[in-house]
């Protein structure tokens, strides 16, 4: 179907059009037909698949044309900060012809800016939900006041331990039966389930099947190599598929870094993604990717939800997940909004035993294709070595070998002291290969 044949406000209709969407998604037609028929929204669907437009387009809707919800706020919960940016980008450009106000609420960033447009008014708040019970307290957000609640991808909320604060916000907020609420999750656990039917009214159900993401929109590739091998590979498929963008994930962030580096010594500018990083530039790396100033982002399992990335093309699990489930929110960052993408996973001896619990959950077996003498490419980074000063909270070029800048290291470190002799040299070197940069057990002495 298409947004036209639904009896949508003529300047959502507008905005749909600038966004460049005419066919509706599945979730997408699902969920206006539940809305029509009045009911709430407990839905099924992984990212990728169309759900923020959905519950977007439904909630400028309601707030637009049904008696029940004008003069009403909407309030949208989310796990990360990072995807309420980009949830309130994209209603920002949906919502380009409605006079609503839109903001988002999160942590890891001062209150004034915040504070200062609640005190301008806000229509549509984008949150997590620390930050929203932290104003909730200080009488600047009244949930009571909010007619449309969204909570999206709540198992991973649930599974990052924030139900009691979830049960906060209900406890203040309108009855089930005189809001309107749409519940998002990649999985339908029993959790989830229960908070549902707990303060949901009469929910319609929209299940969107993860295995059909997977299998039919993403071709998987599979390689069995080395530890020691993962690099020349890497490097491999970048030069054979020659991506446009590419986004390569690891299961910690000090090979994140690394590989980072190493991509950058082998002449492919690269950005790292991770947790550690401060907030502010967390969302610049974030934001680059998004308008293209960043081809190669290497990122842990923080980016592996709601990060959006237009025309995606190859996405590497450098690592194979432990989770299963991650895995397909991985390689779900491509084939975004019906279209096709590449992913490939290089499964070494370290991590080939979280294979089985993947292909259980996608239900297929991942297509194995051997490595060959012109997929190995020679790494120019061999040898050298980069640490991530975990202290500074940001990464830094740290990378040492036989050169003058590994020395001067030693040099710095000592002061006026003699020189290190080599077994001294040695203890240093295996310190800094498992606590990070000499700079920061300097600071900690």
């Amino acid at each position: 179907m298409k947004f036209t044949d639904f009896d949508l406000n003529e300047n959502i209709l507008k905005g749909i059009e600038d966004a460049g969407f005419t066919d509706c998604m599945q979730v997408q037609t699902e969920t206006f037909q539940t809305i029509a028929q009045n009911k709430d929204i407990f839905a099924q669907s992984q990212t990728g698949t169309g759900k923020t437009a959905a519950f977007l387009i439904s909630t400028f809707q309601l707030l637009m044309e049904d008696k029940h919800y004008k003069g009403k706020k909407a309030l949208i919960i989310v796990p990360t900060r990072e995807l309420a940016v980009q949830i309130e980008a994209e209603a920002k450009i949906l919502a380009k012809y409605l006079d609503f106000r839109i903001g988002s609420f999160y942590g890891g960033v001062g209150y004034n800016q915040q504070e200062d447009m609640l005190a301008q008014g806000v229509d549509i708040l984008i949150g997590t939900p620390g930050r929203l019970i932290d104003f909730s307290k200080s009488g600047k957000i009244r949930f009571n006041e909010m007619g449309i609640l969204v909570i999206d991808e709540a198992d991973r909320l649930f599974d990052m331990g924030f139900i009691p604060d979830l049960r906060i916000m209900f406890s203040k907020m309108l009855p089930a039966d005189e809001r309107r609420t749409m519940l998002f999750s990649a999985t339908l656990s029993a959790k989830v389930g229960n908070m549902a039917w707990e303060y949901m009214n009469n929910p319609g159900e929209v299940v969107i099947e993860p295995e059909q993401l997977t299998v039919e929109a993403i071709s998987q590739e599979l390689f069995h190599v080395g530890a020691d091998e993962k690099m020349k590979v890497l490097l491999g498929l970048l030069e054979r598929e020659k991506p446009e963008t590419a986004l390569i994930f690891a299961n910690t962030k000090h090979v994140t870094y690394e590989i980072a580096k190493r991509l950058e010594h082998n002449g492919y500018p690269a950005r790292c993604l991770m947790g550690d990083l401060p907030q502010k530039k967390r969302l610049k790396i974030v934001q680059d990717a998004k308008d293209g100033k960043v081809k190669f982002l290497v990122a842990t399992d923080v980016a592996a939800r709601g990060l959006h990335i237009d025309d995606l093309t190859m996405v590497v699990n450098y690592d194979v997940p432990s989770d299963a489930e991650s895995y397909v929110h991985r390689i779900g960052r491509t084939a975004r909004a019906g279209k096709s993408g590449k992913a490939y996973t290089l499964a070494c001896e370290k991590f080939v035993y979280g294979l089985p619990a993947i292909e259980k959950l996608i239900g297929k077996k991942i297509p194995v294709s051997w490595v060959d003498e012109d997929l190995m490419v020679e790494d120019k980074s061999a040898g050298m070595r980069f640490h991530f000063d975990k202290h500074s909270g940001s990464p830094r070029d740290n990378s040492t070998g036989n050169s003058s800048r590994g020395r001067q290291h030693s040099r710095n470190f000592n002061g006026n002291r003699r020189p290190l002799d080599a077994r001294a040299v040695k203890v240093q070197s295996e310190i800094m290969a498992v606590s990070g940069s000499m700079n920061s057990i300097e600071r900690q002495l």
